[in-house]
């Protein structure tokens, strides 16, 4: 095989006065591949630094947690490490009758699971009417839910709790009332479903129609198995508002302690009772409530972000 001789690249240049014609060597430019190699390292060097900016206090809560109540009170300290490692905080919170831990991560389990499961069902369902169906008024209720969506929920919770307490739902009911508080409008998040079930082909309705299936036949033995990474989404999505809420749970929950759901627990050790001798045990207890939430997150990351990507394409 005969070697291939590279010719270099050379600017031709004709001096008129000497009546020549010269060959000069063009100016080196940068190298397209050298400067994309530059802008990702910057861009990583970014990712990472805010990646650390927005794990500091998550590493701080817990090795805050290992620090003994006993022996280490307080919660202002001058340093990051606890300066002997203790299990203390985590038995207080699960062995002592005094805590009701618990008791309050019992009440936010159930909320969270039954919201879920009761969001999951009527989100899917409208966006599946939505997006199938074709029927008078069906563009008036979405603009209207997409205007009604612009206004936060905050505005409604006198309104809500009065509502609530002529019910029976506040404070001794006040876990019954959270659960229907967080499904009450859920249909309205119908947006991101929707717009994955629009991408799957409605020749596979009409082809299940045709032999014989019903809306309902459609919809469960169809879209479902193939709508697998939005379900897995909208229960994360359903399951994590519950979880972490303290707005709603502390005005419903009022003043009735076994009732309280975590969060509300929580901020009242540190705010309304002793906030040296209980900043410890919070943070023992914000790590065992992040466990739940940063597993499920490890565990369905991929169909969270097919949903995620899948909703978006249309809408």
């Amino acid at each position: 095989m005969s070697k291939k001789h590279e010719v270099p690249e050379v600017d031709i240049v004709i001096d008129e006065e000497a009546g020549v014609i010269r060959e000069v060597k063009p100016e080196k430019t940068r190298s397209k591949k050298g400067h994309e190699r530059r802008v990702n390292t910057s861009i990583y060097v970014i990712l990472i630094l805010m990646s650390i900016i927005w794990l500091a206090p998550f590493f701080f809560l817990v090795f805050q947690s290992f620090r003994s109540y006993a022996t280490e009170s307080g919660g202002m300290v001058d340093y990051l490490l606890p300066k002997q490692w203790s299990l203390d905080n985590y038995k207080w919170l699960l062995e002592s009758q005094e805590s009701n831990f618990l008791r309050w991560y019992g009440n936010t389990l159930i909320i969270a699971i039954f919201s879920a499961a009761i969001q999951t069902i009527m989100v899917l369902s409208v966006s599946y009417a939505l997006s199938r169906l074709r029927f008078r008024g069906r563009k008036l209720i979405m603009n209207v839910v997409l205007v009604l969506g612009m206004f936060p929920g905050f505005l409604t919770m006198i309104t809500l709790y009065f509502l609530l307490k002529q019910l029976g739902l506040t404070q001794t009911g006040a876990i019954p009332g959270l659960i229907l508080i967080y499904v009450a409008s859920s249909g309205m998040g119908y947006y991101i479903s929707k717009g994955f079930f629009d991408t799957i082909p409605k020749s596979l309705d009409e082809s299940a129609r045709i032999d014989g299936a019903t809306r309902f036949q459609v919809f469960k033995k169809i879209i479902m198995p193939l709508a697998k990474p939005i379900v897995i989404y909208t229960i994360l999505m359903a399951f994590m508002a519950p979880w972490g809420d303290y707005v709603f749970a502390s005005y419903v929950a009022f003043g009735s302690e076994p009732n309280y759901n975590v969060a509300v627990g929580l901020y009242r050790w540190v705010n309304v009772a002793d906030y040296q001798g209980y900043f410890t045990r919070f943070c023992a207890g914000g790590v065992l409530v992040a466990v739940p939430i940063t597993a499920l997150f490890l565990a369905l990351q991929k169909y969270y972000v097919e949903g995620v990507t899948g909703g978006a394409v249309k809408g």
